[in-house]
């Protein structure tokens, strides 16, 4: 008997671009004619995913013609019983959309997806429970859904709750729970209960370090001791590492590859990172926040005020921070991450952390951060870029660029760094 517990063949799903107006009727008439005389349809114009988000300016997104966008594109790619597959790619590529096909919560334009098994799906908080119904009707709610009997998910009941750490909520309506524990639930309930294979989108980000560790754990037991196969996505690639042995990348609704193993599919992810420039920032549409500050530009200067690609380790630095400002803003923290390219924080320039938030902003303008010595140890890094005012976030824009810092002499014995282990260096003495 083939191991093959989940098949995708020649997979697209498209979406329509704008409302439904009184003109629908009659371009669907048009279209029905065409189509009956063997001719191409008139309305059925495509844009990619890709394309549609590097339209910068209202007026041309106003004059499209295209009426459709390809959310996924020829996706062909086999999952074998017992493994974890991390599907991963920037925002935009099409990964929730997989999902969502696979779980049957939305249907494809055209190609096949073959399921052997019951799927137990965790794509948003709170996906499958009924707010109005307790922790407990919930779990049998669920257990229902996949076909199991009473007495099968009585079973597993006290084991789910205690998972989920919520035994004191257990009999309260989940409307009343918070996200974090709305998600616990949710996850101790597709973990446990009989599915053979598990998705689980980036929900996990809504809980604390604790429980994702446990997550994590548990998703790598239910793998290879009960044979479950599990679908992961996630942006953070030092969990997709640890967690997963295949990978899949897809980027504005297309395969980059094949299935690989996940240290290929990791190095591939960074290469198309790598790829963003600088002056993009300001167009970001995967950014999160109210709006009302936005950045648009990150320079490094040296000593002398010139502008520099790549800092040196252990060099005096100056971080310029630029931005465009849609109204006055009180009381506003910045912050400037640096992360390894497998997603772990490195460092973190924050005002919060120096007290030195800005009391009003008024105009467009920059921020300056000072490095006396830059402590970085030479790689590659990513850098995240956060604002918020009023403990309101206004601009986060997480991968915004990246940066290769060089070789340098950060302890002054007259040797450079050579090391690219993503290592924070520190002064240090021994006796």
């Amino acid at each position: 008997m083939s191991d093959i517990v989940l098949k995708v063949e020649n997979l697209y799903k498209r979406y329509r671009l704008g409302v439904v107006d009184r003109q629908a009727f009659k371009e669907d008439m048009i279209s029905w004619w065409a189509k009956v005389r063997g001719k191409p349809d008139p309305y059925e114009q495509y844009i990619t995913s890709n394309e549609l988000a590097n339209i910068k300016d209202s007026e041309t997104l106003k004059s499209l013609k295209a009426n459709y966008v390809w959310a996924l594109q020829d996706i062909n790619f086999e999952v074998k019983q017992g493994e974890i597959v991390g599907i991963i790619g920037k925002n935009g590529a099409g990964k929730s959309t997989l999902l969502k096909i696979l779980s049957k919560t939305t249907t494809p334009t055209k190609g096949r997806v073959k399921i052997k098994g019951r799927i137990a799906s965790l794509l948003e908080v709170g996906t499958g429970f009924h707010g109005e119904l307790t922790g407990r009707e919930n779990i049998y709610l669920n257990g229902a859904i996949l076909g199991m009997t009473r007495h099968e998910i009585k079973k597993h009941l006290d084991e789910i709750i205690d998972f989920a750490g919520v035994e004191a909520y257990i009999d309260t309506p989940v409307k009343r729970y918070s996200s974090g524990m709305y998600v616990r639930l949710a996850f101790a309930v597709g973990a446990h209960l009989l599915s053979d294979i598990l998705i689980v989108d980036e929900v996990l980000a809504v809980g604390d370090a604790d429980f994702q560790k446990k997550c994590i754990g548990k998703m790598k037991d239910v793998s290879t001791g009960e044979g479950k196969t599990v679908l992961f996505v996630s942006h953070n690639m030092a969990v997709i590492q640890n967690l997963c042995t295949q990978g899949l990348l897809l980027a504005n609704g297309q395969q980059q590859s094949k299935k690989e193993e996940i240290p290929l599919i990791v190095q591939l992810y960074n290469l198309t990172i790598s790829s963003k420039l600088i002056e993009d920032m300001a167009y970001r549409k995967d950014r999160e926040g109210s709006g009302d500050l936005i950045f648009t530009a990150l320079y490094f200067l040296d000593k002398n005020n010139n502008r520099i690609d790549n800092p040196m380790c252990g060099q005096f630095l100056k971080i310029k921070l630029f931005y465009k400002l849609q109204k006055h803003l009180k009381n506003v923290s910045i912050a400037i991450g640096f992360n390894s390219w497998s997603g772990e924080n490195k460092i973190i320039l924050w005002t919060d952390l120096v007290n030195a938030n800005y009391s009003e902003i008024k105009e467009e303008g920059s921020f300056e951060c000072i490095v006396e010595k830059f402590p970085l140890a030479p790689g590659n890094y990513l850098i995240n870029l956060f604002a918020k005012s009023e403990d309101i976030i206004v601009d986060w824009l997480q991968e915004a660029m990246t940066v290769s810092v060089e070789n340098g002499d950060y302890f002054g014995t007259g040797k450079n760094i050579t090391t690219t282990h993503n290592s924070v260096l520190i002064h240090h003495s021994w006796k």
